[in-house]
């Protein structure tokens, strides 16, 4: 039983959370009883809570996020936050079935988050490349920046990346990619 309508207005709600990659071994900050109460369980690493380490312990601590069985998107992994081998998590996303989100706010220059745009763009060529599907966030921090997308979709394009595997435009096909019922 849910509290929140899992239908409204003619739109599907989907009950998730965006918890914390507190360390290389992919330790996360939601207990397994809370992940099941969730539909869509998104994780990324922060600076507040990030115990690092090399690039690649770092590496090998988001895999073991991407290949957890209840995981669907890594939000905005080329931040810049770790450094991070991206072809390694492209690879490792698409044998999981976890999207690897771009993220429009971390290039915003208020960020100071100096690596995020070259990240991106590199983790789109590599996703291109693996032809591995992302999604787009807006990370948004205030209303008006919901599905604000200038950022991201400028280096989409830049980059080449194809339109077909951005799971945005297509609401089922990411459900199912995800395995969400």
């Amino acid at each position: 039983m849910y509290i929140v309508p899992r239908q409204w207005d003619g739109m599907r709600l989907l009950m998730g959370c965006e918890m914390n990659i507190l360390d290389t071994e992919g330790t996360l900050d939601i207990d397994e009883v809370m992940m099941d109460r969730l539909d869509l369980r998104i994780a990324g690493i922060h600076s507040v809570c990030w115990k690092g380490g090399t690039r690649t312990e770092n590496t090998d601590g988001v895999i073991r996020v991407i290949q957890h069985p209840k995981m669907h998107i890594i939000s905005h992994p080329a931040d810049g936050t770790a450094e991070l081998d991206f072809e390694a998590l492209v690879l490792a996303a698409k044998e999981a079935h976890t999207l690897l989100e771009v993220n429009n706010h971390s290039m915003a220059p208020i960020r100071h988050f100096t690596e995020a745009r070259s990240n991106n763009a590199e983790l789109l060529r590599l996703c291109k490349k693996h032809d591995v599907p992302v999604i787009l966030g807006s990370d948004a921090h205030i209303t008006y920046q919901i599905a604000q997308y200038d950022r991201a979709l400028e280096l989409v394009d830049e980059v080449g990346y194809p339109s077909e595997l951005i799971m945005n435009y297509w609401p089922e096909k990411c459900l199912d990619y995800l395995g969400i019922k």
